[in-house]
């Protein structure tokens, strides 16, 4: 057991996830949850599944092109940059409006979290280099350093699905249900190509099939982890949710820069990843906005 978890620790991390989205469901149909908390976790677990499926294509996707991978990864920054603005960051001003007042307040109060996010990143990427992928590897370092950065992909993708079932569950708990349920729609539609380019890049890496399914799934099994938490806290206190977004923006755009574009670009395919991104950015605005 030692062993299985010194040598795979995100595997078993996933199940972990995984298994307490299990027992979510188990409740929901046990009829633990009702009103706004029930529709919250309902939504986010929508979430979940989306992304679970589209991580789970991985096994009729086998094999894919350089071109394609990079384009796809193009696609998966352009999604996430959009999500950083409509998803995280428009609210977070919003809310923080609501909170501390327009203007310079609100715009301190988000630029420090977002700041906050990208040194966070930052941090992360200089601290945890995930080590578990590179150890026994034995060839050039440039190889090293792309497991490094779609190890970084993939956590970006788990933290900006954090800040979402917590917006989910906010609004579920606020009692807006109009706009929490056009909220979930549109994160559900994100979050299934999401799982698929998650599962792809880390297959491109040389992770087996079966694991890289079970991370991708896994990074959006916190969404209704984190909408169970936003509806039952908001009650309490909503002022950290501003913050929240703004800081997983923040680490979204740092991954964005720093990691992802650069990766797509390394192997000439620019082009291909710059449409890629762009279309990534409308679909992800589209949904945002027209589903909102």
């Amino acid at each position: 057991m030692v062993a299985t978890i010194r040598n795979n620790p995100e595997s078993v991390l996933s199940a972990a996830l995984l298994a307490a989205v299990a027992v979510l469901v188990g409740m929901v149909g046990a009829g633990v949850f009702v009103g706004e908390i029930r529709g919250a976790v309902v939504a986010t677990l929508g979430g979940a599944l989306a992304t679970g499926l589209g991580a789970y294509a991985i096994f009729f996707v086998r094999r894919t092109s350089a071109l394609l991978q990079d384009t796809l990864l193009g696609t998966g920054a352009g999604i996430m940059l959009a999500a950083s603005i409509f998803s995280l960051l428009l609210p977070s001003l919003e809310k923080s409006t609501a909170l501390v007042g327009p203007g310079w307040p609100a715009v301190s109060l988000v630029g420090a979290g977002l700041l906050f996010g990208g040194l966070f990143l930052w941090g992360l990427d200089r601290a945890v280099p995930h080590a578990h992928v590179v150890t026994g590897y034995e060839g050039p370092n440039h190889h090293q350093m792309r497991i490094r950065r779609i190890w970084l992909f993939v956590v970006a993708v788990t933290l900006h699905n954090i800040p979402e079932g917590l917006a989910v569950g906010v609004s579920y708990g606020a009692g807006d249900l109009g706009k929490a349920a056009a909220l979930g729609i549109g994160i559900g539609f994100q979050d299934a190509p999401e799982g698929l380019v998650v599962a792809l890049a880390l297959t491109g890496i040389g992770v087996p099939a079966w694991r890289s399914a079970l991370v991708g799934a896994a990074s959006g099994a916190v969404e209704p982890l984190a909408g169970l938490i936003g509806a039952v806290l908001v009650g309490f206190s909503a002022a950290a949710l501003p913050v929240a977004l703004a800081v997983c923006a923040g680490a979204m755009l740092f991954v964005i820069s720093h990691e992802i574009i650069p990766e797509s670009h390394r192997q000439g395919h620019e082009t291909p990843a710059t449409f890629g991104l762009l279309a990534g950015f409308v679909a992800m605005m589209f949904l945002d906005v027209a589903l909102a």
